[in-house]
């Protein structure tokens, strides 16, 4: 079953809130950007002050160039997932077994030009694929369809990782990648942009369903 899981992508607090109480309605699961400004280009509110909403499924995409140096911060608040990213300056293996120490989940991100297979080793400690697709720290960004062959090498050697991907996601795109192996679409401007959120919402689950 394909889930649909709006992002959460601000860059105060003020932003954050907006954007939490705008999904609350309808979101089940919600999938929140944090930035360090070094990694991506822009900064999200500070870790340490973060609250995550009780009502959803949380995880977190860590866009973070060091993201160990945060692993106690991100225990404590107790996510669903962190899905860090491949490009990132990590032990990947050894942050996934902290998580799993934890009780949360772990990810593994892949910009457009990373191919999984320079991390055939890491993936067996993962529990979650993120094909990313959009710009770094902001919502929107293009579906580039042709990256959905890392979604078919992924699931031929690890048919038990679920595939996210993130960026560019709407009508005319979403039953294509749920057809080709993608169970979480990560939404983001689609959504927020919307002038009924959650229409839009309900339209994607639709037709990923």
């Amino acid at each position: 079953m394909t889930t649909i899981c709006p992002t959460v992508t601000a860059f105060d607090n003020h932003q954050y809130h907006e954007q939490i109480q705008r999904l609350k309605p309808f979101a089940k699961r919600v999938h929140i950007d944090l930035m360090d400004g070094t990694f991506a280009p822009t900064a999200s509110p500070d870790l340490d002050q973060l609250w995550l909403p009780h009502e959803f499924i949380v995880d977190i995409h860590l866009m973070y160039q060091r993201p160990g140096d945060h692993l106690q911060s991100l225990v404590k608040l107790m996510p669903h997932m962190v899905i860090v990213h491949a490009e990132a300056a990590a032990d990947h293996l050894q942050f996934a077994a902290e998580l799993h120490r934890a009780g949360i989940l772990a990810g593994l991100a892949f910009l457009p030009e990373t191919s999984p297979d320079k991390f055939e080793r890491e993936l067996h400690g993962f529990d979650h694929v993120l094909i990313f697709s959009g710009n770094l720290g902001h919502h929107g960004g293009r579906a580039d369809l042709g990256l959905l062959g890392k979604a078919t090498e992924v699931i031929a050697h690890h048919p038990e990782v679920e595939i996210g991907w993130d960026g560019g996601i709407n009508t005319g795109n979403a039953a294509t990648l749920t057809k080709n192996g993608v169970s979480v679409l990560n939404v983001g401007g689609f959504i927020h942009g919307a002038k009924d959120p959650a229409a839009a919402y309900a339209t994607l689950e639709s037709l990923a369903g």
